[in-house]
Formats: structure tokens, sequence, C-alpha cells
């Protein structure tokens, strides 16, 4: 399966209009943004859970990293609720699940190797980061070698303008704004390809926005492993 496979070409899904398709287990659907092979794939993704659902316990050779859009995300190590933001590195697992329901933006595979720290930001947690113009809030969620993770406030009406180097990707979490004509509401996710700069208009409401920036796919990203692979490096 190829979706959005092409990183030289600007990429726009918008989320909420899109189907939701069921994953292998029971009561979890996914939304798919941006996908590379089956059901082992690299692959950024919006996944709902349905009350009492859950995954059964798996590994992540090629690390995880999400954002809880809504409701209480669950697993061994904890609840997190509606803003948390994680990072689960290569070789980390865990049984996912939610007892009330949730939503959460979620990326696979796209760790680079040698990547083992684990982040947890809980709502309102992170460093500020300086503002741009435009922006009323800027928090740092992570800032690794070659990526840096922003949430940001947009103020209603304000232009912004963000430089990009090697790579942008951002996620509209509630409001809207404009770029290149578009629309992009809550849940509406953007890749832009290095080289683009990002020119955006918020909304009369403003716009939150979580944004990565950086290489869009890493050199060198993990690579896939068979189950067997991955059990053997995790003894």
């Amino acid at each position: 399966m190829l979706i959005n496979g092409d990183f030289s070409r600007r990429a726009l899904v918008h989320a909420e209009r899109i189907d939701w398709i069921a994953s292998p287990a029971r009561g979890v659907d996914r939304r798919m943004l941006f996908r590379i092979g089956a059901e082992k794939a690299r692959a950024t993704s919006i996944v709902r859970y349905a009350a009492g659902s859950r995954f059964a316990r798996h590994e992540h050779p090629g690390g995880e990293e999400f954002l809880v859009l809504d409701g209480t995300f669950q697993d061994e190590s904890g609840d997190f609720p509606a803003g948390s933001y994680v990072r689960n590195p290569p070789g980390t697992g865990h049984a996912p699940g939610s007892d009330g329901g949730c939503v959460i933006f979620v990326k696979l595979w796209q760790f680079r190797q040698g990547d083992g720290e684990r982040i947890v930001r809980l709502p309102g947690e992170g460093g500020s980061w300086r503002l741009r113009p435009g922006a009323a809030s800027s928090k740092v969620l992570f800032d690794g070698d070659g990526e840096r993770v922003l949430l940001e406030d947009w103020q209603a009406g304000g232009t912004v303008e963000v430089e990009n180097p090697d790579g942008l990707e951002l996620l509209v979490l509630s409001g809207d704004f404009t770029e290149s004509g578009d629309v992009l509401d809550r849940w509406t996710w953007l890749r832009l390809p290095a080289g683009q700069p990002l020119h955006a208009t918020a909304g009369e409401g403003g716009a939150r926005v979580w944004m990565k920036a950086g290489k869009l796919l890493h050199d060198d990203v993990c690579p896939f492993e068979s189950a067997a692979e991955a059990e053997e490096k995790s003894r």
C-alpha cells in the first residue's frame, strides 16, 4: 500500500472527510494519511479506539510517536489524556487501549536508528520556544538530532511564515488556517517538501497546530525487520 509516498510533493489530507478503516483489533479504526507498506508499514494515521477496545501487546521495532487528540489513551505505563505527546523508541512495546475511547495521531517506523530516548509530555508540559510573527504561543515537545516538534497557537487572522530547509509536517488540532488556497480545519494534515516554506493565515478563531520540522524520512531510519529478528534483539 502506498499513500502519499512521494516526499518531493506537497501532501494534504482533510482527515475528517475520509472513511475510517478497520484495523486488526476489534473496535480500533484508522484514517490513513501516509503509508508505505501493508499491515507492517511506515505510517502516519489518525486512530480511533472505541470504549473498551485495545490491541494485544506488541513491539515497536521502528518506534512509535503519538499525540492524543481526544479522550484518554492507556497502556501499562499510565493514562494519557488529550494533549499528551509520547515518543516510544525502537524496541519498546505495550498493550494499548482505552476504557472510555480515544483518538490519537500516530507515526510508526519513522525513528532514526539509535534514537533510544522515551519522551512523555503531558498536557501543558514542554519548554517555551521563540515566538514567530502571528503566533500567540509556542511550546517545544521534542528537539532532537534532525527534528523539532512544536505545539503552537496562532493568532486570529495572523499571518504565519515558517522556513522549511529540510521538511515540514503539520496537523491542525483546532481552529483553521489557509495555505495555498486551501482551508485546513480540525485534524487536517499537511506535509511540505524541503525548500517549500509555509505561508499561512489563521482563521477568525485562530488555530492550534502540531508541527514537526526536519527531514521527512531520515537517511538512517530504522529498517523493516521480521518479527523473529525483533524478538531476538529484545532478548
